[in-house]
C-alpha cells in the first residue's frame, strides 16, 4: 500500500479521495494548499502526491515546481487533479514534471490504477 500526500482544499473532493483510498489500504497526509503540500513532502516520506491545481495560498502548479527543485522529493510522482481541463493546463503540468493529469470528475478506478503503476517498483 502506498504512502500518499493529498493536497486538496475542497472538502467534498477530499472525502471522495479518502473513501477511494481507504478501501485499498493506502495511508495519507492531508494538505489544504500548495504551501502545506511542499512542507509535508519535505518532512514526510511519500510514495506519491495527489495535488489539486487550484488551491489557496499556493496553487498546485507552483507547488509542483517547488517540489521539483527539492532534491530529496523531486522524484516522487505527482498526480495533478483539476476541474480545469484546458490543453494549456495539461501541458503546463506535464512540462513541470507531473506524472499524471486527471480532470475532475475523475474515475476512482483510473486514479487507483495510476497510483499502483507509479508506486510499484519495476521488476
Amino acid at each position: 500500500m502506498a504512502r500518499l500526500i493529498i493536497a486538496e482544499d475542497e472538502t467534498h473532493m477530499l472525502r471522495l479521495l479518502e473513501m477511494t483510498l481507504r478501501k485499498h489500504g493506502h495511508t495519507w497526509n492531508v494538505c489544504r494548499n500548495g504551501r502545506e503540500a511542499v512542507e509535508c513532502a519535505r518532512d514526510n516520506a511519500a510514495d506519491c502526491i495527489i495535488m489539486d491545481v487550484m488551491m489557496p495560498e499556493m496553487d498546485g502548479l507552483t507547488a509542483l515546481a517547488e517540489l521539483k527543485k527539492m532534491e530529496h522529493v523531486r522524484d516522487i510522482p505527482v498526480i495533478m487533479l483539476t476541474a480545469r481541463g484546458q490543453f494549456i493546463d495539461r501541458e503546463q503540468a506535464q512540462s513541470s514534471g507531473a506524472a499524471v493529469f486527471l480532470t475532475k470528475p475523475y474515475s476512482p478506478t483510473e486514479l487507483l490504477n495510476h497510483i499502483q503503476r507509479l508506486t510499484t517498483p519495476a521488476s
